[in-house]
């Protein structure tokens, strides 16, 4: 199922989604993002990720090997304490990037942003289909260095993180991820003859993120959310009837698949 997906050119949509989402949350912002120049080059981060799971989707056992142990072995070296209150969390609190809590929330966020594209772009994805993708997720995690039991075992314990992360209080966006963001999705260092397509493809992100996260950015209230959703779901109808089908596979699908 995760080759199934992640053949698809459209996926990259869900790239800036998930590096918003895992932005919001304060301790992967300190322990995963501050660290590097991941949200000063967004752009290069998502090809960095994209690159990894192509590997680890499409490559050899030894391949998908190789680049994640380089990962953990990043993580591993990076580690501090928060310098100011943020949320619920107090100065002084404690974070590392191999924090099983944070690796969650960040393959959390690749999960559910690629399953909102596919779904919007691509096509519909039965239960069973989605359980399968993440299982296929959870091989994943156990090669960044998450344990089975620092996982949601099923498709239905990982609504359930879902909702708790979504409805609860540990994400929080800062003043420092909120002026990245802007950078990351609003202001890419594109030609000017490729800003419409970037416009198009910053529309789509901020309609697609949990109407949670979006608020705390403070994104553009115009037009209205449901009128930006209304637009986006009559765009990805269009794409997935009208294009999708008739485009060849060479175009369509990763160079990987």
């Amino acid at each position: 199922m995760l080759r199934r997906v992640h053949r698809e050119r459209v996926i990259a949509l869900s790239g800036p989604r998930a590096l918003l989402m895992q932005a919001a949350h304060p301790l992967a912002v300190a322990g995963l993002l501050a660290h590097s120049s991941d949200l000063e080059e967004p752009y290069e981060r998502l090809a960095r990720t994209a690159k990894v799971m192509h590997t680890i989707g499409f490559g050899s056992r030894a391949e998908a090997d190789r680049v994640t142990r380089q990962v953990r072995a990043m993580h591993r070296r990076v580690r501090g304490r928060l310098r100011k209150p943020v949320g619920r969390y107090p100065a002084g609190t404690e974070y590392r990037a191999d924090d099983p809590e944070l690796l969650l929330w960040v393959l959390f966020s690749l999960v559910d942003s690629a399953l909102v594209v596919y779904r919007a772009y691509v096509g519909r994805l039965t239960r069973d289909e989605e359980a399968a993708y993440w299982q296929d997720y959870r091989v994943v995690g156990r090669l960044f260095g998450l344990r089975q039991a620092d996982m949601p075992r099923t498709l239905h314990d990982l609504d359930d993180y879902r909702h708790s992360m979504l409805d609860g209080d540990t994400l929080h966006v800062t003043d420092w991820a909120r002026e990245r963001a802007r950078s990351i999705v609003l202001e890419p260092p594109v030609p000017l003859a490729a800003r419409p397509l970037v416009e198009t493809a910053n529309f789509v992100t901020i309609a697609l993120l949990p109407d949670a996260i979006r608020e705390q950015y403070g994104f553009s209230a115009l037009p209205p959310v449901f009128v930006r959703k209304a637009l986006v779901r009559a765009g990805a109808g269009y794409v997935k009837r009208g294009v999708l089908p008739f485009l060849p596979r060479r175009v369509r699908l990763t160079a990987p698949a």
